[in-house]
């Protein structure tokens, strides 16, 4: 029996309805209370190392400001300085010319970091595959599609902290493309994980729903057609489970207008995965609670059906997905 995570950057628990996305409210599905950053607004930057250490920002240390990770060695110098001697407005104004204009990026902690501060997770003492968490990165060497895709934005995703949802675009539907291709990215990878049959757990993240909202805020058919076809990309997910198998969904923050709202959410195939979930600190306690109840040790070769998975790998390397 398999767990399989999957974390929706932004999926808002007031944008869901079951007769629409049944696939992204599944079984059951709640609003949980999520984590404000030091700028007053929940930071993707930092809630994901949350939701996978059951810790708090200032226990787990991964914080933003202005939009920048600055655990970066060269800019831990740059930040204390800036905090000292600039004002907040041009401190916001050098965050946002570093994530435009370098290769910053605030979401690429390795894993390592966590073993280093003797900081335990999730993931410890079991078979797991780890996908696109944003700061759990598992090989800092390589990325897949949708960070590649991320990564290269440009002028599709600039940040702006004069526009509505803090960020510009410059071709909003070419935009939406990308990021939508980047959520199948990651389902796909998930999918792959969830019949190759080796991890008792699949956790898996995708940023597409989060990077439409901050740009969609005066088109928000666009964002609503987002949840429409995620809600596709998920029930994929769905369709692959075994009997046995669960599925929960897990969003840091709910985006609406453009910027973060103070509600995420949870859904799950049972009621019991996520009955105790209460807020971000609680979905860590919540999955090693399912993986202890029930046998989650991974499907074996004999008992899941694999075919056509030749085939999927086989795309998905020729795409450069994998």
């Amino acid at each position: 029996m398999v767990l399989v995570v999957l974390g929706i950057d932004a999926l808002d628990p007031e944008l869901v309805d079951p007769a629409n996305h049944p696939n992204l409210t599944l079984d059951t599905y709640q609003s949980i209370e999520t984590i404000n950053s030091v700028e007053g607004k929940p930071s993707t930057h930092e809630l994901w190392p949350t939701i996978i250490t059951g810790l708090a920002p200032k226990e787990h240390g991964l914080k933003l400001e202005d939009g920048v990770a600055w655990e970066n060695p060269l800019l831990r110098y740059g930040s204390a300085a800036a905090s000292y001697l600039l004002p907040d407005g041009i401190q916001t104004s050098i965050g946002a010319w570093l994530l435009n204009n370098t290769g910053e990026d605030a979401f690429r902690v390795p894993s390592t970091y966590y073993e280093k501060e003797g900081i335990s997770t999730v993931f410890d003492g079991r078979e797991a595959a780890t996908i696109g968490i944003p700061n759990y990165v598992v090989d800092p060497e390589n990325e897949d599609r949708e960070h590649s895709l991320r990564r290269n934005l440009g002028d599709l995703f600039e940040r702006d902290g004069s526009a509505q949802g803090g960020h510009t675009s410059s071709d909003p539907a070419a935009f939406y493309e990308q990021c939508l291709e980047m959520s199948m990215v990651r389902i796909a990878r998930a999918r792959r994980a969830l019949r190759g049959g080796r991890e008792s757990l699949i956790f898996a993240y995708t940023s597409g729903l989060d990077l439409i909202g901050h740009v969609t805020y005066d088109q928000p058919n666009l964002q609503m057609q987002a949840y429409s076809e995620l809600d596709d990309f998920v029930g994929e997910v769905a369709s692959d489970l075994r009997e046995d198998d669960e599925l929960l969904l897990v969003s840091d923050h709910g985006l609406q207008n453009g910027v973060h709202t103070h509600e995420a959410m949870v859904a799950g195939t049972s009621p019991r995965l996520v009955e105790g979930i209460d807020s971000v600190l609680d979905v860590r306690g919540a999955i090693e609670a399912e993986l202890r109840h029930r046998d989650h040790s991974g499907p074996s070769s004999d008992s899941l059906s694999i075919k056509g998975n030749d085939t999927v790998t086989s795309q998905l390397e020729d795409l450069g997905y994998m």
